[in-house]
């Protein structure tokens, strides 16, 4: 298709030469529903733009597959003399949406383009703040990547709701929350109105979500304003504490546990405590953080009876099962509801070093079986770990010789 090409290039002399032939359809649309303007508009060639909507063959608005008009393309890119070309038209809508309900004023606010969210608020139209298909507005997509500049103009319109949710409940505040967006955290927690403590369909706060994708200096800012609860759990009971320990933060479990009214070993509505979702999944600095506190019990088992030991076993998390067996508290062959010890668990998911840690204390019973009648040993035979299965051959070897007559001994 010459025309595309020569349109995507910027060549303007081309685009008239071909214009000029009978054969040539100016309008005609690719496999995506993108015409010769559509490229032109995407690539911020004015000229080639210009020349194309003197033709009256060329639909100005007209979308593609996806419902995305060349205005859409130009005000993504942020070429504003391309949306003025557009706007200066009668027959273009300004706050025509896509298929996904965006309009050219939320594809500008999400790219950051200032110039061209001025222009586009400039026309009676557009609706700064009309909502996507996902409820997302264009404040929310401007706070979500972090456009400064972009959200100062958006907030001087009096029709713009600093408190509109998503249909996932999330505000402005805590999309920028998502992506640790400082500059305006701090910009939405001036005006009034916004609500720091506002959560989610989750149940999540701004500093929920801040903590549990480690923004530590987003966290410290949320935490400096008043109102809000540093140990608020959401619909599942997770703390802001809980979930920085998911991601192994340690400096934001250090900065909420200075926090008054945080604790240190609130379970969840599973049963896991910080500790053990720590230890779960390997996170050293963490659980050495959390195990400074007399608060917290190293050997609470969450509902399913599992102890932080024995999550860290299941995980093969050695670091960690070596901090966990230096403290007198924790019993290293504590057995689960299925009966099943730090051993079996390891034994089963081939963590060797962590098998071999185990074996190394003496209240370990390497010949221990579970509610199913299974050893250590043969849950490694079941799954097929012969590294594990070398390290507890002789301890099995034991059982076999003491009790020949027993059949559920064997593999």
């Amino acid at each position: 298709m010459p025309l595309h090409g020569a349109a995507s290039g910027g060549n303007e002399r081309v685009v008239k030469a071909l214009l000029a032939r009978d054969e040539i359809c100016p309008d005609k649309p690719d496999i995506h529903g993108r015409t010769p303007l559509h490229v032109a508009a995407c690539d911020g060639h004015e000229g080639v733009v210009k020349a194309l909507l003197a033709r009256d063959e060329v639909g100005p608005d007209k979308p593609d597959i996806y419902g995305l008009t060349p205005l859409h393309g130009a005000a993504c890119r942020g070429h504003e003399g391309v949306v003025r070309a557009f706007l200066a038209r009668g027959d273009v809508y300004p706050d025509k949406p896509d298929d996904y309900g965006r309009t050219a004023l939320h594809d500008a606010a999400r790219g950051g383009h200032k110039k061209v969210v001025s222009i586009l608020l400039g026309r009676k139209e557009v609706n700064p703040d009309q909502q996507d298909s996902h409820g997302s507005t264009p404040l929310a997509l401007a706070a979500w990547k972090g456009h400064e500049d972009v959200l100062k103009i958006l907030l001087g319109r009096q029709e713009v709701n600093l408190e509109s949710q998503d249909d996932d409940g999330d505000t402005p505040l805590s999309c920028a929350a998502s992506g640790g967006r400082e500059g305006v955290a701090r910009i939405l927690l001036q005006q009034e109105g916004v609500d720091p403590e506002n959560s989610n369909c989750d149940g999540q706060t701004p500093l929920s979500i801040a903590a549990q994708f480690g923004y530590w200096r987003l966290v410290k800012i949320l935490l400096e304003r008043g109102g809000v609860i540093p140990d608020r759990p959401d619909n599942d009971g997770r703390t802001p504490l809980w979930h920085a320990a998911r991601g192994g933060h340690k400096e934001i479990i250090t900065i909420l546990l200075e926090r008054e009214g945080v604790s240190p070993d609130k379970p969840d509505n599973y049963g896991n405590t910080p500790l053990s979702i720590a230890a779960q999944g390997g996170h050293e600095g963490a659980v050495r953080v959390l195990l400074g506190r007399e608060e917290v019990n190293p050997e609470r088992p969450d509902k399913n009876g599992d102890t932080p030991l024995a999550c860290a076993a299941w995980g093969g998390a050695a670091g960690v099962v070596k901090l966990l067996l230096e403290q007198e508290r924790v019993n290293p062959d504590k057995s689960n509801d299925a009966g099943r010890t730090p051993l079996s668990l390891a034994a089963c998911n081939a963590h060797e070093g962590v098998v071999k840690m185990l074996l190394g204390r003496e209240e370990v019973n390497p010949r221990k079986v579970d509610k199913g009648g299974q050893t250590p040993f043969q849950h490694a035979a079941k799954h097929g770990h012969l590294g594990v299965i070398e390290l507890l051959q002789p301890q099995e070897a034991v059982t076999h010789g003491a009790s020949s007559d027993r059949e559920d001994t064997t593999p």
